[in-house]
């Protein structure tokens, strides 16, 4: 079992529901390169004063915020420590929510909760309650100096909580811009049987490993057993082209089949059944369909090109 990293307290209305706060994720150690001068070895971070040019230790560092160019006003260690927030210990429920209504952009970080001691009953209760009710609750948590926004929700064995970020944290999407573009049915048509050539039936992450990472360790290998390492060839796009007509697009990739995107080994397959086959067949004839009338249309049309061209 995980070892827990607080207990907190969840207060719910006049209930106090005692929890311990549980890591979700495990953050993999990254590949890093350090510094070092050519002699092969290590260097070290200093600390210089501007204004006097010289090293300055670390026990004479003290901490400032910029007001304007240049301009600073110091703080003294004992006045950062009453600017932090003071860790209450509770994370304060101040409304429910459906749960769809909060946009996954704003999630931050994710933690477990289990109920502690003498919590079991009222932690079922909350979770029990807002699984019927299909809300997540949205509170606030004061810890580590900062207080934090916070939503919890239910999921099939308990309730996860989630900092979020606040909305000054959060660019609109707005501030992009989308031109506008007319887009065909036909299009829409061939762009849906494509998405459905490659739907699965939910999200497997146990699927999917991190490539990347892999051949980077693989070639530091190499060089650790006195190998040569080379770089990588360069990803070539499918065709060596850039297709620019975006029907013609489309209509290649039905034809060609979908890349099939790079994962873990795979589960051995398990046989079609006879619906399934069905499904799949009555697939490929609308696909089948909608290329030979997209095909006859562009044979009409290039006669008429070639005319045209000509009493150019």
């Amino acid at each position: 079992m995980p070892r827990a990293l607080q207990a907190v307290n969840v207060s719910f209305g006049l209930v106090t529901i005692p929890v311990k706060l549980f890591g979700a994720t495990e953050a993999k150690a990254g590949i890093h390169f350090n510094f070092l001068h050519q002699c092969g070895s290590r260097v070290r971070q200093v600390y210089r004063c501007v204004a006097e040019d010289k090293e300055v230790p670390r026990d004479e560092l003290i901490k400032g915020f910029e007001v304007s160019k240049d301009q600073f006003v110091t703080f003294t260690k004992e006045e950062l420590d009453t600017l932090d927030e003071q860790s209450s210990g509770m994370i304060e429920i101040t409304e429910f929510v459906p749960a769809e209504t909060i946009d996954p952009v704003y999630y931050e970080k994710t933690y477990y909760l289990g109920p502690d001691k003498g919590g079991a009953k009222p932690y079922r209760l909350l979770a029990e309650a807002m699984r019927r009710a299909g809300r997540s609750a949205i509170g606030r948590w004061a810890a580590r100096g900062k207080q934090y926004l916070v939503t919890l929700r239910v999921v099939e064995q308990g309730l996860v909580m989630q900092t979020l970020l606040y909305a000054d944290e959060v660019r609109p999407i707005a501030d992009i811009e989308v031109p506008e573009a007319k887009v065909a049915d036909k299009e829409l048509a061939l762009a849906a049987q494509l998405i459905d050539s490659i739907t699965g039936e939910r999200f497997d992450p146990t699927q999917y490993k991190d490539e990347v990472k892999e051949r980077i360790e693989a070639q530091i290998q190499k060089k650790v057993d006195g190998q040569q390492i080379t770089a990588p060839e360069a990803p070539v796009a499918p065709g060596g082209a850039q297709v620019i007509d975006i029907m013609e697009a489309l209509r290649a990739s039905l034809r060609s089949g979908p890349a099939a995107p790079r994962r873990a080994p795979a589960k051995p397959a398990t046989k079609a059944t006879p619906a399934r086959e069905r499904a799949a067949a009555a697939q490929d004839e609308d696909t089948d369909r909608a290329l030979s009338a997209d095909d006859k249309r562009a044979a009409k049309k290039a006669p008429a090109r070639k005319k045209a061209r000509k009493a150019a």
